[in-house]
């Protein structure tokens, strides 16, 4: 039987809030400041320092702007740092543009794809209505920019760089997402009336190509490549592609690397690949997989990479616990415990079942730094400029990595027989709404 909320507890609530005077110093310090504000913790500030025993060189962070367009990034800025490394480039970047235009058109064709492969199910049928939530947008995770290389390569910078749109992606994003629901109305229509559904979605994709030309740009099929190496040497390459751009100057076999979760909730066992139902983005692309591992070896993998000098793809809940202007991510940055008199916590597996934590944010790991044979904190580069952190460096303690790190992706040799013939298994199938579904913004 459901009871509602009486007087008598509403007084009894606020007699036990006026025997606790002390309390009135904290809200009056909230109240004019706020929660983070007023209970920013100085110890945790002061004992995380940004600096590391193992550390990757790098360059100034990239910015995403105004788009979630950071697994993206992520995924760029872990290649420019060996192609910049090799070349002796000074704060080059790929072209995060020309990944997002073939991203968007092939997540519009995914989608009506889908739409396709789901109009004999109800439009209130839950798969139905979950493809129909968000068509398209700017996350995804690592496989799928592994899609988008293989099939289409990279580009620097100055060969697609940023538009208004790509930086700034919300009215980009309704209009296109408005357009893909107006396509599935009518392909389900055309199902249903067993006219040709093919023909029609090509139409939708020629129209859709025009908008992402008109807002991002048309990608180029080829470009001149013209540098000076680390000594000064005038180099040259003319009318090279995309994908021989990626093969010749970045040459990651991207095979070779596995990504890492840890997921520990009881619907997913440890040493077990996973993948997810209606996620990704190029039909018949590389499919999303996962091996599920326990929190201390994801973190080895991780360190023996960064250590032997290269650094990491990793995914985040970057909301929990985090105060983005000094850039420090800790389990005791805030002293909400302290403050409100709260007595109870989830467990990270609680937060995922009860959807308080999921993937929603990548960076890269360039450092680590270890005290007395163990990982303290973690260096983090971030894409959102320069402005915030320690110049767009984020440090992370070792706990927070613990609670809130759900991915990384790690070159197989950092990883165990055992565990690389785990990934190699048929991988479990989850539910497209599964939080390891969610996608990296």
């Amino acid at each position: 039987m459901q009871t509602e909320l009486t007087f008598e507890q509403l007084e009894n609530f606020s007699r036990k809030w006026r025997e606790n005077p002390d309390k009135l110093v904290f809200q009056a310090s909230i109240m004019k400041n706020g929660i983070k504000a007023a209970t920013e913790n100085p110890t945790s500030k002061v004992s995380i320092q940004p600096v590391f025993s193992h550390e990757v060189a790098t360059d100034k962070v990239s910015n995403q702007q105004q788009s979630g367009r950071c697994w993206m990034f992520a995924a760029l800025n872990t290649f420019r740092h060996k192609l910049n490394g090799t070349l002796g480039l000074k704060d080059f970047e790929l072209s995060q543009n020309y990944t997002n235009f073939w991203d968007k058109l092939e997540k519009a064709n995914y989608f009506l794809e889908k739409i396709i492969e789901t109009a004999s199910e109800d439009e209130d049928s839950r798969l139905v209505s979950w493809l129909l939530d968000t068509p398209q947008q700017d996350g995804g995770q690592w496989d799928m920019l592994v899609s988008i290389i293989e099939k289409y390569g990279v580009v620097p910078k100055f060969a697609m760089p940023e538009t208004f749109q790509s930086g700034k992606s919300a009215d980009l994003n309704h209009l296109l997402n408005e357009r893909l629901r107006t396509d599935a109305v009518i392909l389900r229509k055309a199902f249903t009336e067993k006219k040709d559904t093919a023909g029609l979605k090509e139409e939708m994709l020629a129209e859709i190509y025009q908008l992402l030309v008109m807002t991002l740009g048309e990608p180029p099929k080829v470009f001149d490549f013209e540098y000076r190496n680390k000594d000064n040497e005038f180099k040259q390459e003319l009318q090279i592609t995309p994908k021989d751009f990626y093969e010749r100057y970045v040459d990651m076999d991207l095979k070779n690397y596995i990504p890492l979760i840890n997921a520990p909730t009881k619907d997913k066992p440890f040493n077990q690949a996973f993948t997810v139902d209606y996620l990704g983005n190029i039909v018949n692309g590389t499919p999303i997989k996962y091996l599920n591992v326990e929190m201390d070896a994801l973190k080895k993998a991780a360190t023996d990479q960064i250590k032997d000098g290269e650094t990491v793809w990793f995914g985040c809940d970057v909301g929990q616990l985090s105060e983005k202007t000094t850039g420090i991510m800790d389990t005791d940055i805030f002293l909400l415990n302290q403050t409100f008199g709260f007595k109870t916590a989830m467990t990270k597996a609680e937060r995922l079942d009860y959807k308080h934590s999921m993937l929603t944010h990548a960076m890269v790991l360039t450092g680590v730094n270890v005290a007395n044979g163990e990982v303290n904190r973690w260096k983090v580069e971030n894409s959102w400029g320069e402005k915030i952190g320690n110049n767009g460096y984020f440090v992370a303690s070792d706990a927070w990595m613990d609670e809130f790190t759900f991915q990384v992706v790690v070159h197989k040799k950092y990883l165990s027989k055992e565990l690389i013939e785990a990934f190699n298994q048929e991988p479990i199938a989850l539910k497209p709404w599964d939080p390891m579904g969610s996608l990296a913004l």
